[in-house]
């Protein structure tokens, strides 16, 4: 997993509420476990104008032309500004990984579907919950704005709009590190593997007969 650490991007902005997880990746696309080649699919319903499936080239599909990821204004945006309750449904993992692989990293709404919520943070994505009030003010600069950009600073835990105003928020202190660090739970976990290892030997040498088959 990448570290996390600062991000200066392009805004894209989903004005609605409730996108749930089969919204941002459709069922049929969950055959796969790899955990990329999903962003092509990415609002796969939203996005084409025809039914999707695994595999189909994206390039030439028909498009949705009035929805967002469609408009040439927010080509190349990283961050996601959303309305409440975004990722609910189903707890598929492949929600993020679709996000992730098209090339969002930072997700801004009033809330967020609690397992998406941590699904963010377990694939480098940042989820920035903040007030109604800030993400309306947020959705109307972007309107007005073409080329609209936000800095979000995880180690400041900020969101700096260009005016210079900016809006902090919450971060737990464990999610924190592990995203500043580029640490998943298997990266966690590699970070104690000499006491993994030693505990092994310890346990081998105490109970010989349990390992008599690997001789």
């Amino acid at each position: 997993m990448k570290a996390f650490t600062q991000v200066k991007g392009l805004v894209c902005p989903l004005d609605r509420a409730n996108v749930d997880t089969d919204a941002i990746i459709p069922k049929q696309f969950l055959k796969s476990i790899k955990r990329s080649g999903f962003g092509p699919y990415l609002f796969d319903e939203l996005r084409y104008a025809d039914p999707g499936e695994p595999g189909m080239d994206c390039t030439s599909r028909p498009l949705r032309k009035d929805f967002v990821l469609n408009q040439a204004r927010y080509k190349g945006a990283q961050i996601l500004l959303a309305r409440d309750n975004f990722g609910c449904g189903s707890s598929r993992e492949h929600a993020p990984w679709a996000i992730e692989d098209y090339g969002f990293t930072v997700i801004i709404a009033p809330s967020f579907a609690d397992i998406f919520f941590g699904n963010c943070y377990k694939n480098g994505i940042l989820p920035i919950v903040l007030p109604s009030a800030a993400v309306a003010e947020l959705f109307a600069e972007c309107a007005a704005n073409e080329g609209y950009r936000l800095d979000v600073d995880l180690e400041s835990q900020k969101v700096i709009t260009p005016s210079g105003k900016s809006f902090g928020f919450d971060v737990t202190p464990h999610r924190k590190h592990c995203l500043l660090n580029g640490l998943d739970e298997i990266g966690l976990t590699l970070q104690h593997a000499g006491e993994i290892k030693a505990f092994e030997a310890r346990h081998r040498a105490a109970q010989p007969w349990l390992f008599a088959e690997e001789a």
